[in-house]
């Protein structure tokens, strides 16, 4: 969890809204740091986290965790963290037989037309299972990670099918329960050929579905030893149809953290 950011952004665990759809999305540069801030951020503030991990292993996220401060292991052994991992469970549903898995969550790896009503069925399975841990402990509203979406479309999935999905999952997690949403995507170059199943066009569809966009970037001036990229931050309010606020903020990530600086106060960038 890093704390500059929670400043940013004016929350804490325990003190945040509910019922937000966030969207962190990069190009030319790394966001999964924020995966991880708003992963041990929701653990900290006792929520109930259904995590879809289709990009790294539990192992991975684990580590990062540690060096965060909170354990992924015991989050899951208490039934705090429900983890899909994707690049293990895929070998299963690939190697499985086909009539035994149009419920699983990974079902589409066969017929990615064929939707991801299965991978819907788990997230709402997840997030609506008994707050109640195994030591009698109450879990807060329910939150809905994913890291990275835009990895279902090398795997045929259309645009049009993952929206749906999200709208749908909004709509359980955000609507009905009070939970929150945290999407990642990977945005193609912008002078690259976007055609209509491009990246792009999903991190577009998803910035009109969400309340808040966080986009990292690579420095327009290049590389920078002291400045990783900057980060651009839309706020829009609840009911409203655009964004009302735009800040862009320089940032470094750390072994253990990360720093923010109000663009044009780095000395490292002029």
């Amino acid at each position: 969890m890093f704390p500059e950011l929670n400043s940013i952004l004016n929350s804490t665990p325990d003190s945040f809204k509910s019922s937000d759809f966030i969207l962190a999305s990069d190009r030319r540069a790394d966001a999964s740091f924020l995966i991880h801030h708003y992963l041990s951020f929701y653990l900290r503030a006792g929520c109930k986290v259904c995590f879809l991990g289709l990009v790294q292993s539990f192992s991975h996220y684990s580590a990062v965790g540690q060096r965060l401060g909170v354990s992924l292991a015991q989050a899951r052994e208490k039934g705090q963290l429900v983890f899909l991992e994707g690049l293990k469970d895929s070998f299963g549903v690939l190697l499985q037989d086909t009539s035994q898995q149009e419920t699983q969550p990974l079902s589409f790896l066969r017929s990615p037309g064929a939707g991801l009503e299965g991978l819907f069925r788990f997230v709402e399975r997840s997030v609506r299972q008994s707050g109640d841990g195994d030591a009698g402990e109450s879990w807060g509203p329910p939150v809905l990670l994913i890291d990275d979406l835009s990895v279902l479309l090398s795997l045929g999935v259309s645009v049009g099918a993952i929206l749906d999905f999200t709208l749908y999952c909004q709509a359980t997690v955000c609507s009905e329960l009070q939970g929150n949403m945290v999407i990642l995507v990977r945005c193609e170059e912008e002078d690259a050929d976007d055609d209509e199943e491009g990246s792009n066009l999903l991190q577009r569809g998803l910035v009109h579905q969400c309340n808040l966009a966080l986009h990292i970037e690579g420095l327009p001036t290049g590389y920078c030893r002291d400045i990783h990229g900057q980060m651009e931050v839309w706020w829009r309010p609840r009911g409203e149809t655009i964004y009302n606020q735009r800040k862009i903020f320089h940032f470094k990530v750390h072994d253990k953290g990360a720093s923010f600086f109000a663009r044009g106060t780095s000395s490292a960038v002029l």
